[in-house]
């Protein structure tokens, strides 16, 4: 049990982080000409048969653009998500550390993410995307690498 649960404390974080996202309708705001893509409580969830980890993301239009736009599972490797991942959780929480600065209510909370802990394909795929759909819904670039599809 205490296992387990040292296991689920990062994702907690993760889960609020997401959750306290705040959604803006401006006009940065991704369309694909589907507006049944934003629904109000659109939650992804994904439990990895790998690990013990799992991921919630709620965020209104991220499932619809996951299914739509996203790139394929098997596209990218594991090890090329986890690189790409590590990058963005860095900037993520640097920015969490700086709220005068970066919009606080973007970079709520700090997201613990380690980078020697094999959390698997799945969970590893819907963070990389959210972190993507997060970066063209806000205009806001998390690498060095411009976000795009």
């Amino acid at each position: 049990m205490k296992h387990l649960f040292k296991k689920i404390i990062p994702f907690i974080f993760i889960i609020v982080l997401i959750a306290s996202c705040k959604s803006y309708n401006n006009n940065q705001t991704i369309n694909n000409g589907n507006d049944s893509g934003l629904v109000k409580n659109d939650t992804v969830s994904i439990s990895s048969d790998d690990s013990d980890y799992e991921i919630i993301i709620i965020e209104p239009g991220f499932n619809a653009w996951l299914v739509s736009t996203a790139r394929p599972r098997g596209f990218h490797s594991q090890q090329w998500l986890e690189s790409r991942n590590a990058l963005m959780v860095q900037t993520w929480n640097q920015r969490n550390l700086q709220p005068m600065t970066f919009d606080p209510s973007l970079y709520e909370l700090r997201i613990d993410y380690d980078i020697y802990t094999d959390y698997g394909y799945d969970i590893n795929y819907k963070l990389y995307n959210y972190f993507l759909y997060f970066q063209l819904k806000y205009n806001q670039r998390l690498s060095p690498f411009v976000p795009r599809i």
